[in-house]
């Protein structure tokens, strides 16, 4: 990751963390980023019962996360205690938090057939959304696709961040709700998160720049 970065140049850019660097490398790896001038968007997506999370969110806002996030499906009572113990007083400024409505690579197959949830895959994501709005969350993690429609049902201000971003001649790999840069700024994404694009590529700073003119904004995520 690191090696990317170098490549890149932007400090400043927000720099996804995900569960398997940050169970290899630990704590540490945030407050180096940090320490590189980059905000970090720590992507546990915790999920346990109430006491558990709001005691994780309070070690994690002391790490020095910049945005952390849960998953809705652990319910409003959880989602509350993970923004209370963000916002406990034990730092300057509370993370920005976040709750994933739907992985990705989800659809709606695996939604009926092995999650046993008999709705259509939008109808489930609005109303995880409006649940982490309810809970005094900053936003959710969802698809570009349903970035409108979460923002309809809750606020204009309430965040959506947006992985499974891929530039169009790239696969979609693992990813099923996938959108280009563009489509994601036109459906109204907040913040993109871009992986493979940029890590895979045989020239990362050229796909990095190839993206920031698609998505055509200030903000910037790399993805480890």
């Amino acid at each position: 990751m690191f090696r990317i970065l170098k490549l890149i140049n932007r400090p400043g850019c927000y720099v996804k963390v995900g569960m398997e660097l940050y169970l290899q490398e630990g704590a540490d790896v945030v407050r180096e980023l940090k320490d590189g001038g980059y905000s970090v968007f720590l992507d546990l997506k915790l999920h346990d019962i109430p006491h558990t999370v709001n005691k994780a969110m309070k070690g994690l806002a002391r790490v020095g996360a910049d945005m952390v996030n849960v998953h809705a499906a652990g319910g409003s009572e959880m989602m509350r205690a993970a923004v209370d113990g963000l916002g406990d007083g034990s730092v300057k400024k509370r993370p920005i938090c976040l709750a994933v409505t739907q992985l990705t690579s989800t659809d709606q197959s695996m939604l009926e057939n092995e999650l046993m949830i008999g709705h259509p895959m939008l109808n489930v994501i609005t109303r995880y959304g409006e649940l982490a709005y309810q809970s005094g969350l900053d936003g959710v993690v969802c698809s570009a696709w349903e970035a409108e429609k979460i923002k309809a049902c809750t606020s204009a201000s309430f965040l959506a961040v947006t992985p499974g971003i891929r530039l169009e001649s790239d696969a979609a790999g693992d990813q099923k709700r996938v959108a280009t840069p563009a489509q994601a700024r036109k459906l109204g994404s907040d913040y993109i998160v871009v992986g493979r694009s940029i890590t895979s590529a045989e020239n990362p700073a050229q796909a990095f720049d190839r993206v920031l003119e698609e998505w055509g904004k200030s903000q910037w995520k790399i993805t480890n």
